[in-house]
């Protein structure tokens, strides 16, 4: 039997290295996706290489239940294929922690209230987003383009040239040209 582990966050960001401590000790090798938990199996590369590597008799393991998914219907049916081909799971944390062969009661909750979690995480972040923006707050990453930018891709585009060749010129993306000509014509066309 190997002990193999998946770590997964949701985003580039985010850090990873507090799983790999609790599993690396412990696991033959562990897998790692910065992808979202609500994702059907097939699309999670980390989490289908370590299915795809594992073994009847072998047993993946996790820091947490919602490092497995946060989508109850996914995450059971990503169970139910282990527990078919003959892997067991085990968890580290949590309420469902231990080792699991077979669905269970906590294992079945434990994966509802990751869904659960998931969905008032996307709840308050669009809450304080909305918040922000009623305050005046726009977010987002700042703007490449400053006036003196502004004024380079007006004047190119003033003289007819492409707009890859403006990018090019300007040093910013085509579609910051796009916008940017896009954002004058909106200016200009109440005057």
């Amino acid at each position: 039997m190997a002990l193999i582990g998946l770590v997964r966050v949701s985003t580039d960001k985010q850090k990873t290295q507090r799983q790999h401590d609790a599993l690396e000790p412990i696991c033959l090798k562990v897998f790692e996706e910065k992808i979202s938990g609500k994702l059907a199996v097939d699309d999670r590369p980390g989490l289908t290489a370590a299915i795809g590597y594992m073994r009847e008799g072998d047993m993946l393991c996790v820091q947490e239940v919602d490092r497995l998914g946060r989508n109850l219907l996914e995450g059971l049916i990503c169970l139910n294929d282990l527990f078919e081909r003959g892997i067991s799971v085990k968890v580290l944390e949590g309420i469902a922690a231990g080792e699991h062969t077979e669905r269970s009661l906590i294992l079945d909750l434990a994966l509802a209230l990751a869904e659960d979690r998931r969905r008032d995480i996307v709840r308050k972040t669009r809450n304080g987003l909305e918040a922000a923006r009623k305050r005046g707050r726009v977010g987002g990453r700042p703007s490449v383009v400053d006036d003196d930018k502004r004024a380079a891709i007006l004047a190119r585009r003033g003289r007819g040239e492409s707009i890859r060749t403006i990018a090019t010129g300007v040093g910013v993306s085509v579609g910051v040209v796009h916008k940017t000509l896009a954002s004058e014509q909106e200016t200009a066309a109440p005057a």
